[in-house]
Formats: structure tokens, sequence, C-alpha cells
């Protein structure tokens, strides 16, 4: 019999993350007494205590990555952010220049789906191949470069598999084409170090939900003179980059939840993604890990459980009290297999049976012992009523 758990272990934190307590409490303030809009220092005295705020949180988070100041942009998130990079050089270049866009096959959707709308609207898109880890050819990216092509867009880490490509490499093979380079960092950031002073890239994107932030908060880094038009009419904020009121909480709880990032955190979550790793693959049979072993970001482990369908596999963990996903949290709500594994060379049943386990601040050792004993569980169970099964 099924036991219900009271405590729901939490296993989906690509998707989102639970905010930190200590980020709320940065934030309040701006909620409650410092809420006006971010004034010049013309303007009334909570004004510019607003846009102190905003001013200092976009120091922190530029001085963490190598940035300057005003290289900073704050958006409503990683969709919003992406969609800024790819279409705003595009309407930037596109008389200029050229046409051509260059991303990878296994992009997240705010890239891939920007570079799909970019076709309709006369734009050519290579979508460059990976090899069975995840990582593009060095080689076919530098043929795929022309003298149209004005954007390069490969993430630094995949949202299902967690496989991070060395976009150092891939920034010099663009610097030295003279081809603008932008990477999603949105499942790196913090975790994973990036300096912009040392790696010529011109844009990335970065998202506070994924490090205990705030929801609907992100930003873009735009390296100085990068052409790149304003997408979005409105007022003049954010450098006139990108209009819209300035979310003060916002950037103050992302600012905050940087700063509680630490390198121990990080090697206790890593701890965790290894030790599922080895359990799962150790001790359930015909199981299969998504990505690279190695180039992986720490909180990620993604594992295909042979026929089975990985929809079940949630379903009853659920049941059980765990959260886990199937795919990327853009894409858990369609019936399609992943891209992702699909674009690794995988199968639709190896699609379909991958699960995504990401790990976070609250999660422990202990949790993970549970989940793989409940899986190991759950798998077998299905196994024996799967159509999929190899002894059917």
């Amino acid at each position: 019999m099924v036991n219900i758990m009271e405590k729901n272990i939490y296993l989906d934190n690509a998707a989102a993350t639970r905010l930190d307590e200590r980020v709320l409490e940065s934030m309040k303030k701006y909620f409650f007494e410092v809420y006006a809009v971010a004034t010049s220092e013309f303007g009334y005295s909570l004004g510019i205590e607003a846009r102190e705020a905003l001013d200092e949180a976009r120091g922190f988070i530029a001085n963490y990555m190598g940035a300057d100041y005003g290289e900073i942009v704050f958006t409503s998130g990683s969709t919003e952010s992406s969609n800024m990079a790819l279409k705003g050089v595009a309407m930037a270049l596109k008389e200029k220049k050229g046409k051509h866009i260059i991303v990878s096959k296994i992009e997240d959707f705010p890239v891939l789906n920007s570079a799909r709308s970019l076709e309709k609207q006369g734009f050519e898109v290579t979508y460059l191949d990976v090899d069975q880890y995840g990582l593009i050819d060095f080689g076919q990216l530098e043929k795929s470069i022309r003298k149209d092509t004005i954007l390069v867009s490969i993430q630094h880490a995949n949202q299902e598999i967690g496989t991070i490509q060395d976009i150092a490499k891939i920034a010099n093979i663009c610097k030295n084409k003279d081809v603008l380079f932008h990477t999603d960092a949105t499942h790196t950031f913090t975790r994973v170090p990036i300096d912009v002073k040392k790696i010529p890239v011109d844009l990335v994107t970065l998202s506070a939900h994924t490090i205990h932030g705030p929801k609907e908060t992100g930003a873009l880094f735009i390296r100085k003179n990068t052409p790149l038009s304003k997408w979005m009419d409105g007022g003049f904020q954010e450098f006139n980059k990108r209009a819209g009121l300035e979310n003060i909480p916002g950037a103050v709880g992302f600012a905050k939840a940087i700063e509680l990032v630490t390198p121990e955190e990080t090697k206790k979550i890593r701890q965790m993604r290894d030790h599922l790793i080895k359990r799962v693959l150790s001790e359930i049979p015909d199981t299969t890990l998504n990505g690279d072993r190695e180039k992986r970001i720490p909180q990620n482990a993604n594992i295909t459980f042979h026929y089975v369908e990985g929809e079940s596999i949630t379903l009853h963990l659920d049941m059980r009290g765990f959260s886990v996903s199937t795919g990327s949290a853009c894409f858990s709500k369609s019936l399609e297999a992943s891209h992702v594994i699909i674009g690794i060379g995988g199968d639709h049943e190896r699609a379909h049976g991958s699960v995504r386990f990401t790990f976070g601040r609250y999660n422990t050792i202990d949790d993970v012992d549970s989940i793989v004993n409940n899986i190991a569980e759950v798998v077998n169970e299905l196994r024996k009523i799967s159509p999929l099964g190899k002894n059917q």
C-alpha cells in the first residue's frame, strides 16, 4: 500500500526554487516602506531611496560576474532576457549586416521559439547538432558562421540534462569571426563560474527563480556597445533598453539571493546529485544517465528508466510525496517527446522514460535515499504492467 508522505520532498529546483526567507526579508522594505518608483536625484526622497536600492542591486550583480554597472538590465526573468537578446540583436543588425542566426537544437524554449519566430520574419536559422552528451561540435559551429551571421546563441548548460557547454571556446570562436554571442546562464549562474571580463560573451541571460530568489525577476548582461534594438515600447527605464516600471523588490531580492549562494552549498548539492546517480544506476536495472557525467551542473540528474513512461513515474512519486519532472518546466504540459533527449540521439521510448531530479538549498542526503528507495519500488511495479516492457 502506498504511503502518502506528510512532507513533500521537492526535487524540481530547475523549474523553480523555494524563496529563501532572508531574500523575502530583504524585499519587504520595498513593498511597504520604500514603495515609490525609482526617480532621479532631482525627485522626492522616497523615490531617490528606491533608486539607490535599484542601483545597489545592479552594482552587486554586475560586480559578481565581472561586468560594469551599466551592462546589467533588469527583466521579468529568463524568458524576457533571451527574447530581448535574440530579437533585439536581430532588429538592430538585419539591415546593417544580415539575417542569419545560429542556435543549438537543444536550447530552452525562450531561445528556440524566439529563433523560430524570427524565421517567420525572414531570418535564416542554423540549428547545430549536439553529440550523445549534448555538446556542440566546434567545427560545425565555425563552418556555420557566414558573412551575414549576426548572432550565435548557445546555452551555458542545458535545462533538462544539465550538460555544460564550453562557452569560453564558443565566445572566442565568435569573437574571431566578428559575430555576437549570447548564452542562457539560467541554470549555471552562481553554481558555475562565469566572468565576463575573461570570457568575451556579449549577452548573458540570468534569472533569480533558480537560486531561491523571487520569480518573475531576471536580468540580461549586455556588453557595452553591443547593438540591441529596444523591442518593447514605453518609458526610458533600464538605460532606455527595457521599458516598464522597475521591479525594485525583485532586484533587491535577486542580489540577496546571489549573495546567499556559497561554494559549500554547491558542494553539498553536487554530493546529493552524485549519490542519486550512483544509487539509481547501480540498484535499478535498465537505466541511462542523460547528459555528460562530468561536464554537468551540480544540481541536475536526468535519468531514463527504460520500459516505463516518465509521466507514470512522476505521478506515482507525487502520490508518495515527491516532486520531480519529465523534461523542462516549459515542456511538462506537452505530451511530445523531449526535444533534448531526441537531440542527443535518444528514441521516443528513452525520451518519454526520462525523469529530471534537480536539487536545491533545502534538500538533504536523506531526501535522496528516500526517493531512490521509492522510485525503485515504483519502477518495478510499473514495469510489470507496462506495454513497453521487454518481456511483453
